[in-house]
């Protein structure tokens, strides 16, 4: 299964592609980031993004597309340009018919790092780690979209699907954390018990 990850965003779009290669291993296809100038007019900015969205949509074709869902914040110029790419992301893989599925970001926090409250960097990292790469990907909005993408094959309807196409092996039903996943894991309970006991 190919998925389109995409972090919405007015200024920069995060878009990242990921093939699922088994129940729990997950190649990288392609990172990048859709921008649009922040002193141009609302319209033409969400043709900017549009634009570029629907060339990945049409160049790398996922299966779905796995989107964060806008939450309301303090800022609500921010809330409201992310909820605008947001919907133009859905129309254009609508107008393809291609599936998109809704991510919180505790959740996709929680598939990549084992931890919903992750920091950025962390999950930075653990994308990296999780895609072989030699080091973490950049910007933020490209590893936070990239985290989307493993998220969706490591959770829900993607990992029944991957089962139903013969994965076998308990990881593909029960969606067990990786080496690495445990290992960041085990890393960050001991530097909290040391930072603790100080």
């Amino acid at each position: 299964m190919r998925v389109l990850g995409v972090d919405p965003g007015l200024t920069r779009c995060g878009l990242g592609v990921v093939d699922a290669l088994s129940a729990r291993r997950v190649e990288h296809i392609a990172t990048g980031v859709a921008r649009s100038a922040p002193d141009d007019d609302l319209g033409r900015r969400l043709v900017q993004i549009s634009n570029i969205v629907c060339q990945w949509l049409d160049e790398y074709q996922p299966q779905v597309v796995a989107l964060e869902r806008v939450f309301a914040q303090h800022n609500l110029t921010t809330v409201m340009g992310t909820a605008q790419v947001s919907g133009v992301v859905m129309l254009a893989a609508a107008q393809r018919d291609i599936p998109v599925a809704l991510h919180t970001p505790s959740e996709v926090k929680r598939a990549v790092t084992g931890y919903g409250s992750a920091e950025k960097a962390q999950v930075q990292t653990m994308v990296g780690k999780i895609l072989g790469l030699a080091q973490a990907p950049k910007p933020a909005d490209a590893a936070d979209a990239l985290a989307l993408a493993i998220c969706h094959l490591w959770r829900g309807p993607a990992l029944s699907t991957a089962h139903q196409q013969g994965v076998t092996g308990s990881t593909a039903k029960t969606a067990q954390p990786t080496a690495a996943q445990r290992a960041w894991l085990a890393a960050e309970q001991a530097a909290r018990r040391s930072g603790s006991g100080r």
